[in-house]
């Protein structure tokens, strides 16, 4: 059984949400990040962690990543077009989305007080709706961002969207607030959002 260390309100989230999708069995181990029981897997006190027959591993991507590749799930082949292309996405996801908002949380809370810049996120929100534009134009025909199969850069999407609307960055184009209305719908988002 998996071990997954983290909070659902953090990054962690995405594990649980893709362990629900590939409805594998895990442990949650509630830690908030910088704990104890953090470092002692991770010295930057990120999560999440999931340990794997004792092995931990983190970064969510990574954890993504390696889950969907360990059960055939939720990607395409390793050497394929498509996963060069899914890799694309992803990577197009952590530089616009995910880091906006990372940036965005560093100046809101996780900063000490002397070194945030408050006027910064204006620039942030500038970027996450200039991604979203940019988005529509990389994505596919199918009801999700890779065509017809939901991926790996789902996942991240989905999760970040729901974290720029909590840190009050606007969802501004249509197609995309329906998508992450749809994907909120999925059972298996359902079960990760009640843990």
């Amino acid at each position: 059984m998996y071990k997954v260390i983290g909070t659902p309100q953090t990054r962690a989230f995405r594990v649980i949400w893709m362990l629900e999708e590939l409805e594998l069995p895990y442990e949650l181990v509630p830690a908030p990040p910088r704990s104890e029981g953090v470092v002692a897997f991770n010295p930057s006190g990120k999560v999440p962690v999931l340990i794997d027959n004792g092995t931990p591993i983190t970064d969510s991507t990574a954890i993504l990543q390696y889950l969907a590749d360990k059960h055939g799930q939720l990607t395409h082949p390793a050497g394929t077009l498509e996963r060069a292309r899914q890799d694309s996405l992803t990577q197009f996801l952590l530089d616009e989305y995910d880091a906006v908002l990372w940036t965005a949380a560093r100046h809101t809370f996780v900063l000490p007080k002397e070194l945030r810049v408050s006027g910064i996120k204006d620039t942030l929100r500038w970027e996450f709706q200039r991604s979203q534009e940019i988005l529509k134009q990389r994505v596919g025909d199918g009801p999700f961002l890779m065509g017809e199969a939901m991926t790996v850069p789902d996942i991240i999407l989905t999760h970040c969207l729901g974290w720029g609307l909590a840190a009050q960055f606007p969802i501004k184009e249509c197609w995309l607030g329906n998508y992450w209305e749809i994907m909120r719908k999925r059972p298996a988002y359902q079960r990760a959002e009640a843990r």
